[in-house]
């Protein structure tokens, strides 16, 4: 009989002397592969004794006044023998009456894996740069919009940047490469390639560049291009945002993940402005320059060198245009933000906190373009002076992309639980850091433990272990033109795999197996396409994605994930890039040539050979850039091995009750392997009830 004591916020919770603790370990339920982040958890009862009540605050009693909210989780630790076992979270899931007094405290033991899903709850994606604990950087608004000016623009430049060049930012001292670059994917815009010139006048999606004679000013309109973030930069700001330390064995090691893109789309057709999508946004230039004992004006921010401030106002004076126009004004000292204001009109002056002395500078932004006669600086010093700097000021008409506004409606845990699934990941808490790991690289360090002394002979099960004929992986959104156009094609979803194991006498109707498990990822699988040039019929190295339905008009679908790669193309292939258009008609204006762009792709398309190429396809299908087909899949690289064994005709589920002793309860991990009368087996589950000593385990063939 060993002795259990739970620790709730430190303080040491009373026990019922007869009923014991017990925790079920799980790290993949044959029978359910599509759970992730299944630890341990357990529902046990506690006395309503004294020391109990005052840990749950007599929470039988509403009348109690900021008393034990039950609503959110509560650090806990489980000691067994007086030697910390198990650290989580308790739950309190109600209180039991007799004869209207407390008997006893309903509570949920979870451990630290299965918690990040109240965690994270119902959160956004869009709601990764909101409530940063202190400290913790916003990288969605440091990416769009920084106080230094950085802003990551709207506009045919920055879209003909971030399309042709590599554009590395640091941010907090920490560098990133390429964390939001532009693919060349269309949302209306039909793209093709011909290099035939003999034409006048050529319809405006050919890519080819030239100037032969007409009207030949064609090619991919900027504001068909949105930008892509990379998904190290959304798992960063998970980090961020809920305080978690995901270990680098997978989102920082596998090169699989390394160059994955999320599509900046959540709204059909171009990026528009509007208080829900994006803003106007400047910084204040041109300050009139004064040089005194007093203030100085440098790199359009306001320095004070006098130690005694008595006040520092900001003064807006929109033109006549403008008075109606809603604004608001963001101050920065040295790059911090000490003064924010919303919802602002007409002329306003602000009261600045004086935080330190020197590096005002000032963000004006609005839905709409806003011009002012004034914006002023107004400081008053000790003893009555009083100086002022001035300017003209217009909003910039461009405006800024803003990731959080833009990045698509997901939940939080719905993305992790996506990558997850794709990777066939595993998490567990260890130390500080939540471990994210390959099943295959978990299951490949493991302890071995011969348990066969401690196992009661009396009582066992030998079960089948997979109560299905077939699995099938796959993805939700497969709602593009040329996903579709794939299925009509072939009569197979695109990047579909099936897997039945074996038949019996080649004849699967035979087998009693439930039908089909489906297996499915909430991304969206886009077939892209590499253009050949009509002209020629000669392969182009241009490759682009077409995000329409099959009627052709602009579709959103899932949130679409793809790889990128940045292609140099010859002067004779060079990309016609659409840099004005007409914002009436929608009628190209301007065209330039560039030379490179970031080619979306299913393959990882920066590894050179073909064979290391890591495809999002479950099933091999051929490379949209190489036209051959690869065998570097989901499914074979990150699932085989444990579907496989799985299905094996081997395979059995064998439940088991044994007494282990502490030396193996305290170490043993469910990478382990339990070793019964000379026979290895994988730990499926393992339920231990630690007043009685005794576990029931659920055991797979080590096969």
């Amino acid at each position: 009989m060993q002795k259990v004591e739970v620790y709730i916020e430190g303080q040491r919770a009373e026990m019922f002397n007869d009923i014991g603790v017990t925790i079920t370990d799980t790290i993949k339920d044959v029978r359910d592969v599509n759970k992730v982040f299944t630890e341990y958890s357990q529902t046990f009862s506690l006395p309503a004794s004294k020391t109990n009540n005052k840990i749950f605050k007599h929470y039988y009693n509403n009348d109690i006044l900021d008393g034990f909210d039950a609503r959110i989780r509560v650090p806990a630790e489980l000691e067994l023998n007086s030697i910390p076992f198990k650290t989580g979270y308790i739950k309190l899931e109600g209180v039991d009456l007799r004869d209207n007094k407390p008997h006893t405290y309903r509570i949920t033991f979870f451990g630290n894996t299965i918690s990040l899903k109240n965690l994270l709850g119902e959160d956004l994606l869009s709601d990764l740069g909101d409530n940063l604990p202190d400290g913790k950087v916003n990288l969605f608004n440091e990416l769009s919009n920084k106080s230094n000016g950085d802003l990551l623009l709207h506009s045919p430049a920055d879209i003909e940047t971030y399309l042709t060049t590599q554009v590395n930012r640091t941010i907090d001292s920490v560098p990133y490469v390429a964390p939001v670059q532009v693919p060349l994917i269309t949302h209306t815009q039909r793209l093709y390639y011909d290099s035939d010139t003999s034409s006048p006048e050529l319809d405006e999606g050919d890519l080819h560049f030239h100037n032969a004679g007409g009207n030949h000013r064609h090619g991919v309109k900027w504001n068909e291009l949105k930008f892509a973030i990379k998904l190290k930069i959304i798992i960063k700001a998970i980090e961020n945002k809920y305080g978690i330390v995901f270990s680098s064995d997978f989102f920082d090691n596998d090169d699989s993940f390394q160059n994955l893109y999320m599509w900046l789309h959540r709204t059909k057709g171009g990026v528009t402005t509007g208080s829900q999508i994006t803003e106007y946004v400047s910084f204040v230039e041109g300050w009139s320059n004064y040089v005194g004992s007093i203030s100085r004006m440098s790199n359009n921010a306001l320095t004070l060198t006098n130690a005694v401030i008595d006040s520092l106002v900001l003064r807006l004076e929109p033109n006549s245009g403008s008075i109606n126009k809603s604004y608001s004004v963001t101050v920065f000292q040295s790059g911090n933000v000490v003064y924010q204001s919303t919802s602002d009109s007409g002329i306003r002056s602000f009261n600045i906190p004086i935080a330190l002395l020197a590096g005002y500078t000032v963000q004006v932004t609005s839905n709409e373009a806003v011009s002012f006669d004034v914006v002023r600086w107004s400081v008053d010093t000790f003893p009555n002076q009083s100086d002022t700097y001035d300017t003209a000021f217009n909003v910039a008409e461009e405006f800024i992309f803003n990731i959080q506004q833009q990045i698509p409606k997901m939940k939080v845990i719905d993305f992790l639980t996506s990558i997850f699934r794709m990777f066939n990941l595993v998490a567990y808490v260890q130390g500080s850091e939540m471990v994210v790991k390959t099943l295959d690289s978990f299951y490949s360090s493991y302890n071995s433990y011969d348990i066969t002394k401690y196992v009661d002979v009396n009582k066992s099960q030998t079960n089948v272990a997979l109560p299905f004929r077939e699995i099938v992986f796959t993805y939700e959104g497969l709602g593009t033109f040329l996903a579709k156009q794939h299925n009509q094609l072939f009569n197979k979803d695109w990047g579909r795999e099936e897997y039945k194991g074996s038949t019996y006498n080649g004849d699967s109707l035979k087998i009693f197996s439930e039908g089909i498990y489906n297996y499915k990822i909430p991304f969206e699988h886009m077939k892209f396409e590499r253009l050949i040039d009509l002209n020629t019929s000669d392969l182009t190295d241009i490759q682009w994605g077409f995000c329409v339905d099959d009627n052709k008009s602009s579709y959103i679908g899932k949130p679409l994930i793809f790889y990128m790669d940045l292609k140099t193309l010859t002067t004779d292939e060079r990309i016609s890039f659409v840099n004005l258009v007409d914002p009436v008609t929608n009628e190209p204006s301007s065209h330039i040539p560039i030379s490179s762009y970031y080619a979306p792709a299913n393959s990882d398309l920066s590894r050179t050979q073909v064979s290391d190429r890591q495809s999002l396809n479950f099933s091999p299908e051929p490379d949209e850039w190489e036209l051959q087909v690869t065998n570097e899949t989901l499914f074979n690289n990150y699932h085989i091995n444990y579907i496989s064994s799985v299905f094996n005709e081997s395979n059995r589920l064998t439940k088991i009750t044994a007494y282990l002793p502490l030396r193996i309860l305290y170490k043993y991990t469910l990478a382990d392997r339990f070793i019964v009368s000379g026979k290895s087996y994988k730990i499926n589950s393992i339920e231990t009830d630690f007043y009685t000593g005794k576990s029931e385990i659920e055991l797979l063939s080590d096969i």
